[in-house]
């Protein structure tokens, strides 16, 4: 088995929409302490450690999130900083991130908002995907998965590609609930959750046959860029002038090399105040509590506030989310329409 050093490419960013009021636009949830004392982040940072096999970071983000991201930043870790002038989308971040690396070197794409529970579970992955990639795959994770979730594209497992992982049979859009559960009590489906690896002359040459001009464009963006001590800029014209697409539709389902790799490493992707409440430690009768607060016959109640004290009584199933001068309350089924208030979508 080929172990080739994985280099972590972490995708930064996001509109603080789903988990307001605690996440902001100018604050979102990457650089929050949700799960446990240090922020996602940092975690993602922490569980690509060069003692386990990875190089020196490559973050992508955006100048308003720039700050978060350097002060954030643990000392004595190297890296590099690719900062996009406007979003694009993650077809034009990889690529981005691709074309600051060799040919031969091996990519592991990670999204910085997620929370993994198992670090060495996600090692472990993350190296199994490492050799599928050096052989010429573009490989996804595939989140092990454990409930009827309409909220994720699914991957449906094809034939092995000997012990490390299997051919993708195909990519599933975002399922109604009565494909969901037909799909767990099938088995062989996983939940996509936006971690791939890829061989970056692979992943170059895969855009190229798909989306040329996605390709060509981001090629004169890192061409015409600058360097900035860590910091990288890529031409700002060149870049906006991208078309915006996710790498799922641009390479992913397009590509006849696609695999997958099976993790089952706790992984939750904190989409809303409901996923945060499962992945946060909680008591004998299902409360979660951060912050000031009493509970008094209470059931599955999340209480997240930075100040004043929330006392509840009689309440199951609900969350509760104090942040400076804006409360939130919703039941925790509501909880995905949070993006949808005018308080988190005019921000």
């Amino acid at each position: 088995m080929n172990n080739p050093t994985i280099h972590p490419v972490i995708l930064c960013g996001g509109s603080g929409t789903r988990l307001w009021p605690r996440s902001r636009a100018i604050k979102p949830k990457p650089f929050l302490p949700l799960v446990g004392q240090g922020t996602l982040f940092e975690a993602t940072l922490a569980r690509c450690a060069p003692e386990a096999g990875f190089a020196a970071p490559l973050v992508v983000t955006g100048t308003a999130h720039l700050d978060h991201v350097e002060a954030q930043w643990p000392a004595g870790i190297g890296g590099e900083t690719i900062v996009e002038p406007c979003a694009r989308n993650t077809a034009a971040a990889i690529a981005l991130a691709a074309l600051r690396l060799p040919e031969d070197a091996v990519m592991l794409v990670c999204p910085s908002d997620h929370h993994i529970a198992d670090a060495a579970a996600f090692q472990a992955a993350a190296h199994a995907a490492a050799a599928l990639a050096a052989e010429g795959w573009l490989v996804s994770f595939g989140i092990e998965a454990k409930a009827p979730e309409t909220g994720f594209g699914y991957l449906q497992q094809g034939e092995p590609i000997g012990d490390l992982g299997f051919r993708v049979a195909r990519f599933v859009e975002k399922p109604d609930l009565e494909r969901a559960r037909q799909f767990l009590a099938e088995g062989g489906y996983a939940w996509n959750g936006g971690i791939f690896a890829f061989r970056v002359g692979t992943f170059l040459a895969e855009l190229a046959a798909h989306r040329p001009a996605i390709a060509a464009a981001a090629r004169a963006a890192a061409a015409g860029g600058r360097s900035e001590g860590r910091r990288f800029h890529p031409d700002a014209g060149a870049f906006a002038a991208i078309e915006s697409e996710s790498v799922d539709y641009a390479v992913m389902e397009n590509t006849s090399r696609a695999a997958m790799v099976p993790a089952d490493m706790g992984w939750s992707d904190i989409g809303n105040w409901d996923a945060l409440w499962a992945a946060r430690p909680r008591d004998d009768h299902g409360n979660s509590v951060t912050g000031p607060a009493e509970l008094v016959q209470c059931r599955n109640v999340l209480v997240d506030s930075d100040g004043p004290r929330v006392s509840v009584i009689g309440l199951e199933d609900v969350v509760i989310v104090v942040d400076g001068d804006e409360v939130l309350v919703t039941t925790r089924a509501g909880a995905q329409l949070v993006g949808k208030l005018n308080g988190a979508a005019n921000q």
